[in-house]
Formats: C-alpha cells, structure tokens, sequence
C-alpha cells in the first residue's frame, strides 16, 4: 500500500492535492523515458511545494499524493480507463496498455484506495467548512498547439459553483485573469471533489495555477499568499 502524506492543522479548511509527486513504486514499470515524470504528464508541476505552504500559512490539513499519475490518476474515477492513462499529451506509457485486470486492481487498490480512504478520515476527523484542490496545468499542451491557455490561475467546479462564485471576484480584484472551469471543466475533470466534497454538500475550490508561476521558491510563495488570503476572505464570506 502506498499512503498519501498527511499534514496535520487546526484550520477549517482541507487541502488535498492529487497529482504532487514524480514517484513511481517498486515493482511498477511504465515503460517511458524517466525524465517524462518530471514533466506536467507526471506530475503537477509545483503543486507539492503550493500544498505544503498553504497548509502550514492556513494551519489547516492536507493530504497530498505521493505516486505519480502515470501510475494511477487519483483524480479519475478508478472505474474508468483513464484511472491508470493508456497516454497522456501525446505520450504512450506503454506498461499501462496490457495490464490484466486483476494487475489494475491490485495497483488501484493500493495506491487509490488509500488515498481517498485518508481523505475520507481528515473530513470526518476536521469537519472542514471548505475544500482546496490544488493543480497546475501547462502553459501549452502538445496535442493542441493553437489551444490558447492565457490564464494564471483558474477555478474548476461542478454543480456547487458557492465558492468559485465568491472566489472569482477576490481574486479578479487582484487584477488576475481568472479562468472560470478553465482549462478544464470541473464538469467533467472533477472526480475528487465530486467524491468528497460534493457528495457531503461542501463547498469547495479546485484551483488550477499555470505551471511556469510554480516553478521556484518565489513562485510558490507569490501564489501562497495570494490564496492564503482569498481563503481568509472566502471563509467569512461562507460563514
């Protein structure tokens, strides 16, 4: 079994980042060149480290994954072939192509599993009034090369639109261009909040910052603050 990490806090807020590690684990081969796991086909760029700093500035929990999604996309519904990626962005992961069925299962249940079990546990054990997602997305993705993507930051959200729709405002207000289920729709690309926060009826942010913003220290530290704050805002707004 693969466990997520866990950040402890007091905050009522619950932080959770699918897609914030390069790890690949033993026993596992996906066949590519390893170089392509640092790349926004195997991780979130910068989410990791954005995760980490929001929790420790809000003091609020967090769980954050700790295997790559070429292994398994925790933000997908395991029910679903993209739950382990056949390709992504133009890449082939060729040893996800023949797996039988009971070598997904045993890889699902040991990575997807644990991780939304620890989701489910900080929810029961935090009883937050609000829950980040925390993404990034590349400036450009191969596969669509006239695909503008002009957005720093943007907000992905399902039918609960309660919190972006407060949100969007605090953050246009900083003069961001803020992408509204852009450039993905939470319609569709919501599997996590679906599961976790829509189901209980709580409010929620899935926020997708533009990678190249993430890529140092003072990357993450401008985008902390920035979200830091509009949580704080956000939270009296809510109450």
């Amino acid at each position: 079994m693969t466990a997520p990490r866990i950040i402890s806090g007091t905050a009522p807020v619950l932080i959770v980042a699918d897609h914030a590690s390069t790890a690949v684990p033993p026993g596992i081969l996906l066949g590519i060149d390893p170089a392509l796991l640092e790349t926004h086909i195997g991780i979130a760029i910068g989410t990791a480290a954005l995760a980490e700093a929001l929790a420790f500035a809000l003091d609020a929990p967090a769980v954050i994954a700790t295997v790559s999604r070429l292994v398994v996309d925790l933000n997908r519904d395991p029910d679903e072939p993209s739950g382990i990626p056949a390709a992504s962005d133009g890449h082939v992961i060729p040893g996800n192509l023949a797996l039988s069925d009971a070598e997904r299962s045993l890889r699902l249940a040991a990575i997807h599993t644990p991780y939304h079990t620890a989701i489910d546990a900080a929810v029961a054990a935090h009883r937050p009034q609000l829950l980040l997602s925390i993404h990034s997305f590349t400036p450009q993705l191969a596969t669509a090369p006239a695909e503008a993507r002009p957005w720093p930051i943007g907000l992905l959200h399902n039918t609960d639109s309660r919190a972006p729709r407060l949100a969007l405002p605090l953050l246009a207000a900083r003069g961001l261009h803020v992408g509204d289920n852009e450039p993905y729709s939470g319609n569709t690309l919501n599997y996590t909040m679906d599961r976790h926060a829509e189901a209980r009826g709580l409010p929620y942010l899935g926020i997708e910052v533009r990678n190249d913003g993430l890529r140092d220290a003072a990357g993450v530290a401008h985008w902390c603050a920035i979200l830091a704050d509009t949580t704080h805002q956000l939270l009296r707004q809510l109450r």
